[in-house]
């Protein structure tokens, strides 16, 4: 049982621990920043692709009237020829195209209103998008000031005065041992002179004051 406990003990500590890391405020607004830039460049792309439909759209109109202007043309030089079968078939021609034209240029305004449409949006993403960023940019600075705060705070709370003065009074107690070490060697290594008494006897200090007395008074005779 003890053995389950301490299984199940770890795996919600590494729940806990995926989850705060999941719900981390640097990551969650990194992770904000690419949700953001990817939808700025989703639109980009789709207004590329707009542009281009536009611009297909816009050709086939071109071409178009191209081909209604030379139907005319014939139709008129059949005329000029006197073949009215030619000139009719011309015309006819050119009625199918100018029908095609007026679908083709009603297609190609519902897709410029779309072009300017996406235009608008995007624009509007985008700004909303740059301010997002700053904010980002801002709430990451503050996210990172108070995680510094926190750490202190939590260093703060962890810390130990008592056990750290001990700590020190060991500290200092062991370097006055370490310099009493010194000082003892040093006054070892200094030679040391004996007083003399120290090497002679009383009967012998006797002598040698005897011996002294009389160095005195032959001294003084010889002064005299």
């Amino acid at each position: 049982m003890c053995l389950f406990k301490r299984m199940k003990s770890i795996m919600m500590a590494e729940l806990h621990g995926a989850l705060d890391k999941a719900e981390d405020p640097i990551a969650m607004l990194n992770q904000y920043g690419r949700e953001m830039e990817e939808n700025v460049a989703r639109g980009q792309d789709a207004l590329v692709r707009q542009i281009f439909l536009e611009k297909k759209q816009q050709a086939l109109i071109s071409e178009t009237e191209a081909l209604i202007a030379k139907r005319e043309r014939q139709a008129r030089l059949a005329v000029e020829q006197g073949d009215d079968n030619m000139a009719t078939l011309a015309l006819y021609e050119k009625s199918l195209q100018e029908n095609q034209l007026k679908l083709y240029m009603e297609q190609f305004k519902a897709i410029q209103q779309q072009t300017e449409s996406l235009k608008e949006k995007l624009q509007e993403f985008k700004g909303t998008s740059n301010e997002l960023l700053h904010k980002r940019i801002l709430l990451s600075s503050r996210a990172n000031v108070a995680r510094s705060i926190k750490q202190m705070q939590q260093t703060a709370i962890s810390f130990n005065s008592e056990s750290v003065v001990k700590g020190m009074a060991r500290a200092e107690d062991r370097i006055l041992l370490m310099e009493s070490e010194v000082q003892a060697f040093s006054q070892s290594l200094q030679p040391h002179e004996p007083s003399a008494k120290g090497y002679v006897n009383s009967s012998l200090e006797e002598l040698l004051q005897e011996e002294l007395q009389k160095l005195k008074q032959g001294s003084s005779r010889e002064t005299a």
